[in-house]
């Protein structure tokens, strides 16, 4: 296989439904698109370890590499101090059920308001710890851990960079969901991971692959959809944009 990964987020609406679990996520990423897995613990029913060593031998019994293990309901800041240890204990759950499945990379993001766009000095301070200390315990395991920039405070390029130069540390990093506009660059030397979603396969897939390969990108073509309809067949059409872009680079067009 090429170094493209689905994210099962892709499949939230049939998961809503009731039409799709893990398991036939992984089969769908097996046979239908031949591609590696990214799961969403959204997916997952639980982080026991007899639950996850299901998922792990469905994952060797595919020959799929885990390429991303995201993970919602584990972000580092919330105002309430009860609830910024419950998402901590739950990072720490989720970063051991990312070790038994072999994960590449882990997604926990920072937290914040929704709408907020800076971090205050205490939150600041608490994120950068955290990420320490799970940076640690990723590099000494085999894999990469850090944010994503897609939601509150972490929209903004610079207050991503800032958290970076702070943490400062070869097993962080940032999952980098590709906006197309310039602050993508300033976070392509941490990337670890992408999301590719439908509005930069139908826009500019090209100029994004193109600029971050050129800044040293080795790390897996996170393909993510969100619309929640037609998810097969719009997952298709952009594994194979993606996919369009690597033959290409191949080829030396």
């Amino acid at each position: 296989m090429d170094k493209v990964s689905l994210a099962s987020y892709a499949f939230h609406g049939l998961l809503a439904q009731g039409m799709v679990d893990v398991f036939g996520y992984l089969e769908s990423c097996k046979y239908r698109y031949q591609v590696q897995a990214d799961i969403w613990n959204g997916m997952l029913l639980s982080t026991e370890e007899d639950y996850i060593r299901k998922v792990r031998e469905a994952l060797d019994s595919r020959d799929l590499i885990l390429a991303n293990l995201c993970v919602d309901g584990a972000h580092i800041w919330e105002d309430d101090p009860a609830a910024r240890e419950a998402n901590h204990r739950n990072a720490l759950a989720h970063l051991e059920a990312a070790e038994r499945l072999g994960a590449r990379t882990v997604r926990i993001d920072a937290g914040g308001a929704h709408d907020a766009r800076t971090f205050t000095q205490e939150q600041f301070d608490l994120i950068v710890a955290r990420y320490r200390e799970y940076a640690q315990r990723a590099g000494d395991n085999g894999y990469r851990v850090g944010p994503e920039n897609h939601w509150g405070p972490e929209v903004v390029p610079e207050n991503m960079l800032r958290i970076c130069q702070a943490v400062d540390h070869p097993a962080f990093g940032v999952l980098l969901h590709f906006r197309g506009d310039p602050g993508d660059r300033v976070m392509a030397p941490w990337a670890m991971h992408t999301h590719v979603a439908w509005n930069i396969t139908e826009g500019p897939l090209t100029a994004c692959m193109d600029m971050l390969r050129d800044a040293g990108y080795e790390g897996y073509w996170g393909v993510e959809h969100h619309t929640g309809r037609n998810e097969y067949t719009e997952v298709a059409v952009q594994i194979a944009r993606v996919r369009d872009v690597l033959w290409r680079w191949q080829c030396g067009a």
